[in-house]
């Protein structure tokens, strides 16, 4: 394992947030393993499609190995929030899933955002190693804190400002 692969195996918890205001909130993934905690920065846009994938994934275990017990959906709001210190690792590129059937674990692995300073093979890679009930939590979480955003305009599907809206249906009328 190198300096750019980190595996927290297992961890001890996992879960998404978000910090700031609906329309300039910074998204979060952290997990610990024991006292040790681990955050990356990671889009809205992610965290909606990760805990969409996240049930994908999860039917899809219950497919091929139907003698798992079903992963719990419950999750305790009070313990989902991120905690300090909130110093991320690396922002989010790419994330995936994988499972080991042997030990019954998920792994969540989340690679750092390319950019043009940062070539493929400089990239870090975190692993981190789950239940699947963690994991169906972290997903059922995220789509909670993702839809405590703007509300969305009827008219044209957009968000809403707090201070109003300039809804291009309507002209740009204020609303």
């Amino acid at each position: 394992m190198t300096e750019r692969e980190i595996d927290i195996d297992p961890v001890t918890h996992i879960t998404v947030d978000a910090i700031g205001q609906p329309g300039q909130r910074v998204f979060y993934l952290q997990a610990w393993q024991d006292e040790r905690s681990y955050t990356l920065l990671i889009e809205k846009i992610q965290v909606q499609s990760l805990a969409i994938g996240i049930e994908q994934f999860l039917a899809e275990l219950s497919a091929r190995f139907p003698e798992l017990p079903e992963a719990s959906r419950e999750y305790d709001e009070s313990k989902m929030h991120i905690q300090p210190p909130v110093d991320p690792v690396f922002r989010v590129g790419e994330i995936g899933l994988a499972y080991d059937n042997d030990r019954d674990i998920v792994v969540l692995i989340a690679r750092e955002i390319l950019t043009d300073d940062l070539s493929p093979e400089d990239a870090r890679t975190i692993r981190f190693w789950c239940t699947r009930s963690q994991l169906r939590a972290l997903g059922n979480w995220g789509l909670e804190v993702a839809s405590r955003g703007r509300p969305i305009c009827p008219q044209c599907g957009q968000p809403m400002e707090p201070e109003g809206h300039f809804c291009p249906k309507k002209n740009g009328h204020k609303h």
